[in-house]
């Protein structure tokens, strides 16, 4: 167990499950069981609830906000709704914009942007897709049907999304592999890391999966290094962080796992704090089926994880369920939202070794 870092807690009215923070690192946004929770930074970058602006999807999720910090695309329903984050600031009317929806049922969990903020990716969980949507035409001419464009086929209960620091690439996690590459000789047990390509995507969604690996057990979420060149992946039933090499996921796929770390109990979330060189994962314990388990953040160093050296640093004890992060601006204060606890969790990264 690490030492004290100085975590600051606020209480949010429902289980919290995303949060981002806008560009210029005043506001955080927290999605809740039907609603999203608008927070305003205050002393020491703790941020405290301001507001809430009720959801008109069913059970909000992942969030994800534009480029320039003007919309926030929320995964909710068979897709999305999106806010004008201006207005959600100064509790203006009218904040959710409109909502996107594909023909999936409602199990809409994470969520992408491209390049430009053009399309918006949303996996639907229970239909083991990723639908895409034209944001750009969704925010021009009104939200409708002609939004969606399609579906990317997925494993089974498609979960995380990446997208690549150069814009190319979409990245993937489903908690199971599909029938028909389990049928091809996968591990039946395994879940699946996929790229995608961005630009067929955008056209044409259905033949746009480019290479497909096993990635551990329930591989539940996933984010790139600042640099693009590493993928790292939360197997949640294999209480694992997995490293995963991006350009031998095109070229060699078999031998992209470069790095394999063991954490806590069912890891979720996880961010790239201190420039990159450490990463915290969420630890959330949340099926309690590990004697002396509890839920923790680990802390783990980037350069032994990928020099195949003892890389765990050791643990934080959040409590509860912790679920997703965002890093705040200037990078001293990593937001974590957990969920039993109803609360967003502020910890001071300054003393992490």
């Amino acid at each position: 167990m690490l030492g004290t870092t100085g975590t600051s807690l606020e209480a949010v009215p429902g289980n919290p499950f995303g949060v981002v923070v806008n560009p210029g690192g005043r506001w955080a946004f927290v999605s809740l069981t039907d609603s999203i929770a608008v927070l305003r930074s205050g002393r020491r970058g703790v941020p405290s609830l301001v507001r809430t602006i009720h959801s008109p999807g069913q059970s909000p999720s992942g969030e994800a906000l534009t480029s320039d910090g003007r919309y926030l695309v929320v995964a909710a329903g068979s897709g999305a709704e999106v806010i004008d984050v201006a207005r959600a600031e100064r509790g203006a009317p009218h904040a959710v914009l409109g909502t996107l929806t594909s023909k999936s049922p409602a199990s809409a969990i994470e969520v992408a942007l491209s390049p430009g903020n053009r399309y918006a990716f949303v996996s639907i969980e229970y239909s083991d897709e990723i639908a895409v949507f034209s944001l750009q035409r969704a925010l021009a001419d009104g939200f409708g049907p002609s939004d969606f464009i399609g579906d990317i086929p997925a494993g089974q209960a498609a979960v995380g999304l990446a997208v690549s620091p150069d814009g190319r690439w979409l990245y993937a996690v489903s908690e199971l592999a599909a029938s028909s590459q389990q049928s091809g000789g996968g591990p039946v047990d395994q879940g699946t890391l996929q790229v995608i390509s961005i630009r067929r995507a955008e056209t044409d969604p259905g033949r746009s999966v480019v290479a497909t690996v096993s990635a551990g057990c329930e591989p539940v979420r996933v984010i790139t290094s600042p640099d693009g060149k590493v993928l790292w992946v939360t197997a949640r039933a294999s209480d694992t962080l997995l490293g995963f090499s991006a350009a031998r996921l095109r070229t060699d796929p078999a031998h992209s796992l470069v790095a394999r770390v063991r954490v806590g109990e069912a890891p979720v979330g996880l961010a790239l704090v201190r420039n990159g060189t450490r990463i915290v994962v969420a630890d959330s314990d949340r099926y309690y089926k590990t004697p002396g388990g509890a839920p923790s953040l680990a802390v783990v160093d980037v350069a032994a994880a990928l020099a195949r050296k003892p890389a765990l640093l050791g643990y934080l004890r959040p409590g509860g369920f912790p679920r997703e992060m965002a890093l705040e601006a200037g990078g001293r204060t990593l937001l974590v939202t957990n969920f039993y606890l109803s609360q967003l969790d502020s910890v001071n990264l300054a003393k992490l070794p």
